[in-house]
């Protein structure tokens, strides 16, 4: 069979929704997978990943692309589905790439004693571990911290931090200057200037990529 138009599927990032896709420009057919509401305080991201797969039909080749937090779901969702193939923007693979604060976290419990209400309090700050550039950026960076379910941002902390990872062929993008995951860079095939939004900030060269990577899709 001859090539078929690429089916683009988003996985936003923690507490973030379709507003940080806003600036890519991807050709063909194009889905968000939106967050759910978990379960329960305990379930899992295999079992998280398979109720955010059902939108994705089985049969389809298509591609995952995941930011951040979302980049670990779109890990988990293709391997229930073979036919996907991945790209992670400002993502990671596994705890490997934690940074040592994570890492320590990881070890101790301790993200559990710091309350998910305090980052949107702090926008500041949020601006300077996210890489944020003033104007649009941190306008939207604000209302995606203002709209943050707290719930949800503790359980996904949580499981991020005790993910054990997935090695998988993926297509990584990454921002040189990314405070949240600096290793990243290192991993990926396209290091672009800027911080961890650069979904945003270089969202003009990440849909010339993927709309790249997209073209010789085979059924």
């Amino acid at each position: 069979m001859g090539p078929t138009a690429p089916v683009w599927y988003l996985v936003p990032g923690l507490g973030a929704d379709e507003r940080v896709f806003q600036f890519l420009r991807l050709e063909e057919e194009v889905h968000v997978l939106r967050w759910l509401p978990p379960q329960s305080s305990c379930e899992t991201l295999p079992h998280y990943a398979a109720r955010l797969a059902a939108n994705v039909p089985e049969n389809q080749p298509c591609w995952l692309v995941g930011v951040s937090f979302g980049g670990v779901l779109a890990l988990e969702i293709a391997q229930l589905r073979p036919l996907a193939r991945v790209v992670l923007v400002s993502s990671f693979t596994g705890p490997h790439e934690l940074p040592w604060l994570g890492r320590m976290a990881r070890a101790t419990g301790l993200h559990y004693l710091v309350p998910p209400q305090l980052l949107p309090r702090l926008p500041r700050v949020a601006q300077w571990f996210f890489g944020v550039q003033n104007g649009r950026e941190y306008q939207l960076l604000r209302q995606i911290l203002r709209d943050t379910d707290p719930h949800f941002t503790r359980w996904a902390i949580a499981r991020l931090l005790q993910w054990s990872g997935r090695t998988m062929p993926t297509i990584r993008i990454h921002g040189t200057a990314d405070r949240l995951l600096p290793a990243g860079a290192a991993h990926s095939q396209y290091r672009l200037s800027g911080g961890h939004l650069i979904i945003i900030s270089q969202a003009r060269e990440i849909s010339r990529i993927l709309n790249q990577l997209g073209a010789p899709l085979i059924a």
